[in-house]
């Protein structure tokens, strides 16, 4: 998803993750209505919010303590030590979140956000590539949308609502250079448009279709 700063994104991350409880109507995940936070659904934040008082190991252990407490602490432990091997973070287990640089907070925080492998990711303006699930990525980045999506929602300004929504054709995963392709460049092209649309720079006249 795009849009304008203050649209409204990161609000609509908070009401799928069950975190924030809609005004008015509803939100349903496969097939179930949104009541609270659900142990399907991780949330990368746009700042990494680990807490200060649990080591990197322990911080990033935290959702299986809420959503499987019953599994043995070894088993917690070597996942996330071993999603902690995988974004370069072996040897700063211990560490505390002041001990790290902001792009290793961020890396943790992702850790944290799948260590209990839920069915649907959420990540707010997070940086990196995404392994083959569910996955709702917020991003000012429009080439960062093209390269990673299936689908690109584009979101109106405030009150938001889906204003346009464009189909990525290329099947994942997709080399670096397919965003100097023509397709790729008129896809870009079209999202630019629908932002200036969004920000009231363009005219409407191309608001709510679907490419």
């Amino acid at each position: 998803m795009v849009g304008p700063s203050g649209c409204g994104k990161s609000t609509l991350t908070r009401l799928i993750a069950g975190l924030m409880i809609p005004d008015a109507g509803e939100v349903w995940l496969h097939g179930a209505r949104v009541t609270g936070p659900r142990s399907t659904v991780g949330m990368a934040f746009q700042n990494p919010v680990l807490l200060e008082w649990r080591t990197i190991l322990e911080n990033v252990i935290l959702p299986l303590e809420i959503v499987a407490p019953r599994m043995p602490r070894r088993e917690r432990v070597a996942r996330a030590e071993e999603l902690l091997s995988l974004v370069g973070l072996d040897g700063f287990e211990e560490k505390r979140p002041s001990e790290l640089s902001g792009g290793m907070r961020q890396r943790a925080s992702l850790c944290r956000s799948i260590v209990h492998r839920p069915d649907v990711l959420i990540m707010d303006e997070p940086f990196g590539a995404l392994e083959p699930f569910t996955a709702l990525l917020i991003t000012h980045d429009l080439r960062e949308s093209v390269y990673l999506a299936d689908q690109v929602v584009v979101l109106s300004d405030r009150p938001a609502h889906a204003q346009f929504t464009l189909a990525v054709p290329a099947p994942a995963p997709r080399p670096l250079e397919m965003l100097y392709e023509p397709g790729a460049v008129a896809m870009l092209a079209a999202l630019r448009h629908q932002i200036e649309i969004a920000q009231g720079r363009a005219p409407a006249e191309d608001r709510g279709k679907r490419q």
